[in-house]
């Protein structure tokens, strides 16, 4: 490298001048060459003492034209021309470097030209020398940067000799001036130092280029946003297109994302792919941007499926699969869909029923399924249309569709329609096809049928019968007539019509018409054998041959219903035609009523002596066969109707034909009362011949008592009474044959009970054989009491006479009597029971006790208690008790005993063998405080609860708490304890509680202890729960009590109680009891223990006086939950314990916001009472803290501690603190806001505050620290003003990298201060010689590594000529250098990978942040 950027030396001083060089090298001038040479050494030769001198001249010259240029009184004129005739003074003498260093210090760049560059290019180079436009080059960069032109040039040299990383440094280092010219220049060797340079140069259009080239499309657009630049789109993507298709469709798709829109319209972009016939990239492109499916994109929508539909169908036709486009032309479309072959996608589109129809023929090219759904988008009438269509053009090929389209859609098509569709072309298989998934869920009557004549016409003989045979739904007449005319070769189908809808002659006509008797048959026999009759009615009637229809009749034989084949030949007047079947039944033992109905009939007609069947024959029905009679023989029919007892038929015949000798023998006869009456009503014309035939013949051929009766009873019914009596009177009293017949005596007494009781009495004493019990009954109905009770006692029914007596008659004093005199225990019995339910309990229980009778022993029970005779109710229980054993007896008797108070009978009867229910009878004793029975029942049965209880009742204290031992139950024991605190006696009540307080129960611990305190025991309660203490089972419940308790009654116990045994107390329940009784201290304890710190602290801060203990509060502060009790705890130290708040805040210092602590502090106004605290936390950085301290720092005028905090801490409002002391009376203080002025940035302002207090070292500081130039050089003069020579020069070395020698050099020859500057230009001078050196050093070993590759690329050359000899002609010679392939072109080819793209940031000026540029 051959130029380098010189680093600042350090400054000189007046009084030592050190070593300038860096290396540590001495310059010395060679007497051979007269050049200069780096030899080493310390100390200052006499040749560089004079070059120094020299430069120090020239320099001093080039400044002070400066100077007058810009100050003096010559004119600007005069001042250029000075410039450059020095500058052609200099050339002239060939003093090349010293002219480049006037150049470059020329004002303004007066000679920084191309003219300038232009002499130094015309200088002849001297071998072994550097260039002087080298030099010139140099002097320039170790002075700055280069303007456009110089870069350019340079540029142009260091591309020459292909020194690109020196391009790479100087534009690292921003030495060159980029411009489009130079980022051309560069292109040639290096495509990204080039987009670096261009990106500077704002060369937008070259930058675009360039991404592109680099396939960089997302680069371009946010470059050109960056920039605001608006590159030319479609030229761009027309390049791209060239070379990469794929790269144009991605550069396009980013266009169209640019905010504002697309900056080419996606139609040219479109057209752009299609001119190139990329059809692939085209719709790629408009897939993409046409996603967002908006109307005014409709255009590009048809386009896209244009130019697939045209070149690649199966595209297009996932496209519209898609669904992604809806505003395209549809017909448009269509008809390229339906060129292409899709004929789906155009009957989707068309929307004309021509266009459809025309397309939808296509089957053969169309899926059916595809078709089957495009039908359910059709109108109803469109898509019959379409049917009718496909069905014309091709019926056979198209029915499939057809019938599954018809299926699909049957509701919106309509069932009718559909149907009158295949009908329309007499397609019975679709009509079949379609009906058959119809036919499940239809219950139209027509449907059915049609489906029935459809898979008839087809052949589907077997459907046919299914459905005749299962459907409920179709028409049978229609159906029947259809299928008699099919004629079909199966006649099943009709006999499953005509069989189940009844039809069954016309099935039996058309069968043996069609001479198809087979089917006849196997109808009868398998079919319906019940349908027989009908068939044989039928055949009869078409003259069949009647051995056939006896074969027929024999050969179903049992199963044939009789009765309607009877009826079949009757009404044909054939029924001879039966016999021999009848007569087999007969002798097969059949005895159904029709067949022997039958028989009759034929034997009737045939004279076949009738008399001996019609009364011999049991199976026969006598209405049939009589009513068969009637015409024939009326007495056959009343033999008939005798024999079934047809009432209605026989009375019916016989008054037709005059029979009343017959009719009054049936009357008689049949002793039927309804029959009596029917033919003894007033109504019945032929009642005065029935009667006299009665009273004449038939009741005196009769010999049945029965009969009689029967008779007499009508007569009574029909309120014949007179003629009743006088015929009973005459039958029963006058020595007759009937005279002593019970049930003649009877009805003669019943009679008279009707119909005269005053004779009653008189038969009672004359008849003998009658039922007295019933007729007494029957008295006692009528009311007839003393007849009934003298029937009753006629017959010695003593208990029903003694009822008449009691019930009806009314009379306990004659049922005694009574009672007395016969002297049975039943009779007793119901006398007892009357005086029992009259209340004479005494005398029932006396009657009870003479009848014997234990039955009623509840009734007695329940009326003695109620009459409180228990004397009496002990005399019948012992006599129950003799008869039974009840458990209800023993207990009412114990009961009884106690109640009369005999206890040695109730001790002697519990000890004998008894079914008492001693339990029951022991509470019941207790419930109505019989205590000394109830002691003795619960004693013996060893219920010691109850008997503590009992025990209790009668003040037996001591016992009562022996029972509860035994009983050992807690209710006992709480009985009895209650009872003893009631009592006074404590001692019996502690043994009691203790028994209850061990129990795990909470609400018997909770009873007592209520209990005692109710009464005010409550120093006996505390020593009960202490009792309890000790107990091996005590538990959590004892503990807390009496905890509660001291809360409540020792206070002064509590706290030791709760130390003692924390951990066996139920802390929650002792934190109410503590809260109500208002101790504070325990209550904090309790709160402590439970983990409940935040209540802790709550109770600490507002019961302090009790509760407040500050180790206590510290421990307590750190574990709370709630971030406001920390806030309240401060305020309460504040107010109560401002003396222990810092030692609070320290231990909450982790937990506290401390800038709310610092504004409590500060409205409270006692900031300075937590300094400690703010001190120890001043280490958060918390910008409160800070100004806190810093303002307590001021106040106290501490300013070694304010610079210390200032220093380490930086979190506050630093400009108000400078200014808040910025005006302080101490200096230390001025001087610190000059300081934090400084920190700020406000460089002036600290300045001026240390000028002002005469602080000039922290004024010159703070200049050097501000790296403002402007400032440094205001200083100085401010220091010259003040005539402050020594601070002039003590300013230039602090401020040395600030200050510029011509400006120091101008002050100090103006205000005679040169003296004081020349030290400062010592240093200058020795810093630029240095640099100087270095450049020369480096331009010698640059003409050194230049000669030596210049020597290389010599054999370089050499050796490809010696190789281009020896190869053919033919053949091309290799390659040169930096000239092959794809290198040529001005940079063409593919540029090398970039990685991080390589580029130098941006100048300040330049363009925003862009990726990673």
């Amino acid at each position: 490298m051959w130029f380098a950027t010189p680093s600042v030396s350090t400054s000189l001083s007046t009084a030592n001048v050190p070593n300038l060089n860096p290396r540590n090298k001495t310059i010395t001038e060679s007497p051979a060459t007269g050049k200069l040479v780096e030899t080493q050494g310390v100390s200052l030769s006499q040749a560089f003492l004079q070059r120094s001198v020299y430069l120090l001249n020239v320099h001093i010259h080039t400044k002070v034209a400066g100077v007058i240029y810009n100050f003096g009184p010559f004119s600007r004129k005069a001042s250029r021309i000075a410039v450059v005739q020095r500058f052609q003074e200099l050339f002239a003498q060939t003093k090349y470097k010293e002219a480049a260093e006037l150049a470059a210090e020329s004002p303004q760049g007066l000679l920084r030209t191309p003219d300038t560059v232009a002499k130094f290019q015309s200088v002849p180079v001297q071998s072994g020398q550097t260039p002087p436009l080298l030099q010139y080059f140099g002097t320039l960069l170790t002075r700055g940067k280069l303007n456009a032109f110089e870069s350019l040039e340079l540029s142009r040299l260091v591309v020459n000799q292909n020194k690109k990383n020196l391009l790479e440094n100087w534009l690292a280092e921003d030495k060159l001036e980029c411009s489009e010219e130079l980022g051309d220049l560069v292109k040639t060797v290096d495509n990204d130092l080039a987009l670096k340079i261009y990106i500077k140069a704002r060369a937008t259009p070259k930058v675009v280029a360039a991404f592109a080239e680099r396939r960089e499309f997302d680069k371009i657009l946010i470059y050109s946003k960056q920039v605001g630049y608006t590159p030319d789109y479609l030229f761009l993507l027309q390049t791209i297109l060239r070379s990469d298709p794929q790269g144009a469709v991605n550069f396009a798709l980013m266009m169209s994302q640019m905010e504002g829109g697309c900056p080419v319209d996606y139609n040219t972009i479109t057209d752009l792919f299609l001119q190139r016939n990329l059809i692939r990239e085209a719709t790629a492109f408009l897939l993409d941007v046409l996603k967002p499916n908006l109307p005014e994109h409709g255009f590009l929508q048809s386009k896209v499926l244009e130019i697939n539909l045209v070149t690649f169908p199966n595209v297009a036709d996932a496209i519209l699969a898609n669904g992604m486009f809806s505003h395209y032309d549809r017909p448009r479309i269509a008809q390229l869909c339906e060129k292409a072959g899709l004929y789906v996608r155009a009957l989707q589109h068309y929307t004309e029923l021509p266009d459809i129809k025309r397309v939808i023929v296509n089957t053969h090219a169309i899926e059916p399924q595809a078709l089957v759904e495009f039908f359910g988008t059709l109108s109803r009438e469109w898509a019959l249309e379409c049917m009718k269509d496909l069905l014309l053009v091709n019926l056979r090929a198209n029915l499939q569709i057809i019938v599954q389209t018809a299926k699909e859609y049957s509701e919106q098509l309509g069932v009718e329609a559909c149907i009158k569709l295949f009908e329309q072309f007499k397609s019975y298989e679709g009509l079949y096809f379609f009906l058959g998934s119809y036919l499940s869920s239809s219950e139209d009557p027509d449907i059915h049928f049609k489906y029935i004549e459809a898979a008839a016409k087809t052949g589907q003989i077997k459907e046919v019968e299914r459905v005749t045979r299962e459907s409920n739904f179709y028409d049978a007449e229609k159906t029947k007539n259809f299928l008699m005319e099919t004629k079909l070769p199966d006649a099943r189908p009709l006999i499953n019509v005509c069989d189940r809808f009844g039809f069954v002659p016309d099935l039996t006509h058309y069968l043996y018409t069609n001479n198809m008797l087979r089917y006849i048959e196997g109808y009868v026999q398998k079919v319906n054998p019940g349908n027989a009759p009908l068939v044989v009615g039928q055949l009869l009637d078409d003259e069949c041959p009647e051995d056939f229809i006896k074969g027929l009749i024999l050969s179903v034989r049992s199963l044939l219903p009789v009765e309607p084949l009877v009826e079949e030949c009757e009404k044909r007047n054939r029924l001879r035609l039966l016999t021999q079947f009848l007569e087999h039944l007969v002798s097969e033992g059949s005895q159904d009523v029709h067949v022997h109905n039958a028989l009759g009939k034929i034997i009737i007609d045939s004279n076949n002596n009738p008399e001996h069947f019609l009364t011999t024959n049991p199976y026969y029905d006598s209405r049939v066969v009589g009513k068969y009679c009637e015409k024939r023989d009326p007495t056959l029919a009343v033999v008939a109707y005798r024999r079934g007892q047809c009432d209605d038929e026989l009375i019916n015949v016989t008054n037709k034909n005059s029979l009343f000798k017959l009719q009054a023998r049936y009357v008689v006869e049949r002793m039927d009362a309804d029959l009596w009456e029917k033919v003894l009503s007033p109504d019945n014309e032929y009642r005065r011949q029935l009667i006299d035939q009665v009273v004449s013949t038939a009741l005196p051929e009769s010999k049945s008592p029965e009969q009689v009766s029967a008779a007499v009873k009508a007569f009574m019914t029909a309120d014949l009474p007179h003629e009743l009596i006088e015929l009973l009177e005459k039958i029963v009293l006058q020595n007759s044959a009937f005279s002593g017949n019970f049930n003649l005596q009877n009805l003669l007494i019943l009679t008279a009970i009707k119909a005269d009781p005053s004779r009653v009495m008189d038969y009672i004493n004359r008849l003998d054989n009658f039922d007295g019990p019933a007729v007494g009954d029957v008295a006692v109905e009528a009311q007839l009491y003393e007849e009934a009770f003298a029937i009753f006692k006629k017959f010695n029914l003593n208990v029903q006479a003694v009822n008449v007596l009691l019930d009806n008659i009314q009379s306990i004093e004659r049922a005694v009597e009574f009672a007395f005199r016969v002297e049975e225990d039943a009779v007793w019995s119901q006398v007892a029971k009357a005086q029992l339910k009259e209340g004479l309990v005494s005398d029932a229980i006396e009657s009870f006790i003479r009848a014997d009778d234990a039955t009623q022993f509840l009734d007695v029970i329940r009326a003695a208690e109620n009459a409180n005779v228990y004397h009496d109710l002990v005399r019948y229980l012992l006599m129950v008790r003799q008869k039974t054993k009840e458990p209800k007896v023993d207990s009412e008797l114990i009961y009884a005993y106690a109640k009369i108070d005999r206890l040695g009978d109730i001790e002697e009867f519990i000890l004998m063998p008894n079914v008492a229910n001693l339990q029951n009878v022991g509470d019941r004793l207790y419930d109505e405080a019989l205590y000394e029975a109830a002691k003795i029942i619960f004693a013996f049965i060893s219920n010691w609860a109850k008997l503590a209880c009992t025990l209790v009742k009668l003040r037996q204290f001591q016992g009562a708490v022996d029972a509860a031992r035994k009983a050992n139950s807690s209710k006992t024991w709480k009985e009895v304890c209650f009872a003893c605190v009631d009592a006074e006696e404590f001692r019996l009540a502690q043994i009691c509680g203790l028994n209850i307080i061990i129990q795990v129960e909470v609400d018997d611990l909770e009873e007592v202890s209520d209990y005692y305190q109710n009464r005010g025991c409550f120093n006996e309660l505390i020593s009960l729960m202490e009792s309890g203490l000790g107990l091996e089972r005590a538990h959590m419940g004892i503990f807390t009590e009496l905890g509660v308790l001291y809360a409540r009654y020792r206070p002064e116990k509590l706290m030791e109680h709760i130390k003692l045994f924390s951990t066996r107390l139920n802390i929650p329940k002792l934190i109410r009891a503590c809260d109500e009784q208002q101790h504070w201290k325990e209550l904090t304890y309790l709160y402590i223990q439970y983990d409940e710190f935040d209540n802790a602290a709550t109770t600490i801060m507002n019961h302090s006086p009790e509760a407040w203990d500050h180790m206590q509060f510290k421990d307590v502060a750190v574990k709370v939950a709630n971030v406001e009790l920390y806030y309240k705890a401060v305020h309460f130290y504040l107010q109560e314990h401002p003396d222990l708040i810092n030692d609070l805040l320290n231990v909450l210092a982790l937990r506290v916001d401390h800038t709310r602590v610092v504004d409590i502090m500060r409205k409270a106004g006692h900031l300075h009472l937590v300094k400690p605290y703010m001190v120890a936390v001043q280490s958060t950085n918390v910008a409160a803290v800070n100004e806190a301290l810093n303002g307590i720092y001021v106040e106290e005028e501490d300013y070694d501690r304010l610079r210390e905090s200032i220093d380490m801490h930086d979190n506050f409002d630093q400009i108000g603190l400078a200014q808040k002391v910025e005006k302080h009376e101490l200096l230390e203080m001025r001087r610190i806001a000059a300081y934090i002025y400084k920190k700020a940035g406000r460089w002036k302002q600290s300045i001026a505050l240390s000028k002002k207090d005469n602080l000039y070292k922290d004024a010159m500081e703070t200049c050097s620290q501000s790296g403002d130039r402007e400032l440094a050089e205001e200083l100085l003069v401010y220091f010259i003003e003040q005539k402050k020579k020594e601070c002039f020069a003590s300013c230039l070395f602090v401020c040395y990298d600030l200050i510029r020698p011509d400006v120091v050099l101008e002050l100090a020859w103006m205000n005679n201060m040169i003296d004081f500057a020349f030290p400062y230009l010592l240093q200058f001078i020795r810093e630029y010689t240095g640099k100087v050196d270095d450049l020369v050093k480096d331009r010698i070993e640059a003409l050194k590594e230049t000669k030596a590759k210049e020597e290389e690329e010599k054999d370089v050359v050499k050796q490809q000529n010696m190789y281009a000899q020896l190869l053919p002609l033919a053949l091309p010679a290799p390659p040169m250098p930096g000239m092959g392939g794809a290198g040529m072109g001005g940079g063409f080819a593919a540029p090398p990978p970039m990685g991080g793209m390589g580029m130098p940031p941006m100048p300040p000026f330049g363009m925003p942040p862009m990726g990673s540029y």
